[in-house]
This record gives C-alpha cells, sequence and structure tokens, in this order.
C-alpha cells in the first residue's frame, strides 16, 4: 500500500490551550461524568479543581477516584467558590437551565460552561440558555462528542482537503442497545436527543446545515414495557440544497439480543463523494473494552487501493478531550468555541424538526424551527 499524504498526514486532533491550569468546578458526578469526562481531562492533563451532585457521597467517592480537592453537596455551593473558571455542566436536561441561570449570576469568576447536550428539553429552551450565556458575556461550548471521535474527523479532514470531492450520500447506521438514564423515563424520551442527536450534528459537522428533514419513529418494544415513548427506532433523512443526501437509521432495539437471540450490534457510517469514498466504524458499543473507530477510504487520486489509517483513541472517553480542549482555547484567543452554543442551536433546531417530522408525517423545513 502506497505511504503517503492520504493516509500519514490526516488531522483528527483537537487543539489544545496552552494553559491545562484553568480551574474546572464539575456538577454531576455520574457515569459520564466520573468515568468519560475526568479520564479524558486527567489523561490530557487539565485541571479539575471541584465537584458537586445531589448525592454527596457519590460526589466524594468520585473525587477521591479522580484526585479532586474540593466537594460540594451543592451546585450553588460549587459555583460560589471564587477558585473556579470554568463550570462543567452533567446534570439531566431538565435541570440544566436552572444550573445555568445560578452560573451567569457568578460571572464575575466563571467565564465559560461546558453543557451537556442536549442543551436544555428543547429548541426554545437552548436558545434561552444561550442568550443567558451571552448576556453574562460566559462563554458557552456543548459537549457534542461525536465530532472528536476520531474517524468522523479525520473523515472531516478528507472532505476538506477534496479528496473524496463533493459529498453526494452519507449514512450512519447504529445498531446498539444503550444503558438508560433514570431522567430518561421522566422525560419520555429514547432516541432522538440521547443518540440521534450525535449522528445528526456529526451531519452538520461534515456537510453543514440541512433545509429539511424527514423522520419516522417507533416505540422500541423492549424500552416500551419500561415507559411509553414515541421516539425508540428512528429513521431520518436529511435533504441539502446542494443535492446531497444524508440518512441515519437509529435502531436500539437490534432485534431480540438481550432475550437470547445471537447480537449483531455495532455503528457505521458511510461518506460518498463525487472523487472518492470513506467508510468508518464507531468502537463505542464494544465499552468497556477498547475498540477504536476505524477508517477506510478510497480515491480517483490514487485509484486502485483503500487506504486504510488505524489509530488506537477510542470515542469513550478519549473524545471527552475535544470539547473541554475547545473551550479552553476559545477563552484563551478569546474567539467562539468550535461547538459553541449559538452553533448549536442548528442540531437542536434539527432534532427539534425531527420530532415534528415524525409526528405529522411529513418533511420540516429547518425554518419551521428556527423562525
Amino acid at each position: 500500500m502506497p505511504t503517503d499524504e492520504f493516509c500519514l498526514d490526516l488531522n483528527f486532533r483537537p487543539t489544545l490551550p496552552q494553559n491545562h491550569d484553568v480551574p474546572i468546578g464539575c456538577i454531576g458526578a455520574g457515569f459520564i461524568m466520573a468515568d468519560c469526562h475526568l479520564v479524558a481531562y486527567r489523561e490530557a492533563g487539565f485541571n479539575p479543581v471541584a465537584i458537586s451532585s445531589r448525592d454527596a457521597s457519590k460526589a466524594r467517592s468520585v473525587a477521591e477516584r479522580h484526585d479532586i480537592a474540593k466537594t460540594y453537596e451543592s451546585y450553588e455551593a460549587l459555583l460560589d467558590d471564587p477558585q473556579i473558571e470554568v463550570v462543567d455542566i452533567a446534570v439531566p436536561p431538565d435541570i440544566q437551565l436552572d444550573v445555568v441561570r445560578a452560573t451567569v449570576q457568578r460571572n464575575d469568576h466563571i467565564r465559560g460552561i461546558l453543557a451537556q447536550k442536549p442543551l436544555g428539553v428543547d429548541y426554545a429552551q437552548a436558545v434561552e440558555i444561550v442568550e443567558l450565556c451571552e448576556q453574562a458575556g460566559i462563554t458557552l461550548a456543548v459537549n457534542q462528542n461525536m465530532r472528536y471521535d476520531q474517524s468522523i474527523r479525520a473523515c472531516r479532514d478528507l472532505l476538506g482537503r477534496g479528496v473524496l470531492g463533493e459529498p453526494v450520500l452519507g449514512t450512519i447506521d447504529m445498531r446498539a442497545i444503550p444503558h438508560w438514564m433514570p431522567w430518561q423515563q421522566r422525560l419520555g424520551w429514547v432516541t432522538l436527543r440521547i443518540m440521534s442527536i450525535h449522528h445528526l450534528d456529526a451531519f452538520r459537522f461534515l456537510f453543514g446545515n440541512p433545509q429539511r428533514v424527514f423522520c419516522s419513529t417507533r416505540p422500541d418494544p423492549r424500552t416500551a414495557a419500561k415507559f411509553e415513548h414515541s421516539d425508540g427506532i428512528c429513521l431520518s433523512i436529511l435533504e441539502y440544497e446542494s443535492g446531497l443526501r444524508a440518512s441515519s437509521w437509529d435502531d436500539v432495539w437490534t432485534g431480540p439480543a438481550l432475550e437470547g437471540s445471537e447480537s449483531d450490534i455495532g455503528i457505521n457510517w458511510r461518506v460518498e463523494g463525487t472523487e472518492g469514498l470513506a467508510r468508518g466504524m464507531i468502537g463505542w458499543p464494544s465499552y468497556p473494552a477498547r475498540t477504536p473507530s476505524t477508517l477506510d477510504f478510497t480515491t480517483t487520486r490514487r485509484p486502485g487501493y483503500w487506504f486504510q489509517p488505524r489509530w488506537k483513541d477510542v470515542w469513550f472517553p478519549d473524545a471527552f478531550v475535544g470539547p473541554m480542549a475547545q473551550l479552553l482555547v476559545a477563552l484563551e484567543t478569546n474567539s467562539e468555541p468550535e461547538i459553541s452554543g449559538r452553533d448549536n442551536l442548528g442540531t437542536m433546531a434539527l432534532v427539534e424538526a425531527c420530532y415534528r417530522s415524525a409526528a405529522e408525517h411529513r418533511a420540516i423545513e429547518i425554518g419551521e424551527i428556527t423562525g
């Protein structure tokens, strides 16, 4: 196989800040914080100094595990700590707005917020969060971490270099059984705002904003036995003005894999262009086993070859370095982060359009949501 710039020089790592010592306060001590954020931050050399949780014993346990100096029994107490300059919010979506409201009141010492996705419970609430931060002069970033999976970022680099030509068709096919969070039952959500949002945001990262979307959903039989929902299995088609089409097939049933049949689980993606083809696999369904995501591509610029660069990074937890890194870089350079709250409104609008499309059985123009 030839060795040249196609496979040796792909830009897939996030830009890191020069100053890794900015004090970070962590709100929430669940799985995503304890097993993803903090693992990635320690590996990158970032500086989490405090953590809070409604369950004080959980906060203390996570602090001890990750060598965090201070614990607080409430997020308000953590926010009052004048040492903290950046807040990492990992709480359920219906609590997020209250935490942001409290945070912006401390803008004398808090300069940045990294908020979990989804940004609030709907598009309107996301707009409110963005505006609160802008009015307070606080830089807001959203933890859309699939953008920082190595295979997705490397594909973006290929597109930027023109190696694949003009994009024609992009697809993501997810067959996976996620671990549900207790708050999902309270909100009645299963897939669109939890898993599909990753894929819809990845399409925006790769291709920009679509013009319209058609989405069809049905309940997941397994989860329907636990609570009522509409968005179990979600099939979405995005239409772009250029003629590009993108589709996300998000299947959290995957057949009766937990009920006794054999399983066929994975996340595969594919981008076809006028001059090349890229395909990849997201290693996440194997977590906690470290299964690196992969990328293969071929191009008319070098006919007859499949390029198969390989890296050891994995989506969970390594990609969680990227969102915090971009927030810290934005604070350092006085610029908007790549995953700014304002940009994320495009993803929230797309998710909202999917819900409306499924309910009304028609394609939805994104402008119907954003006005």
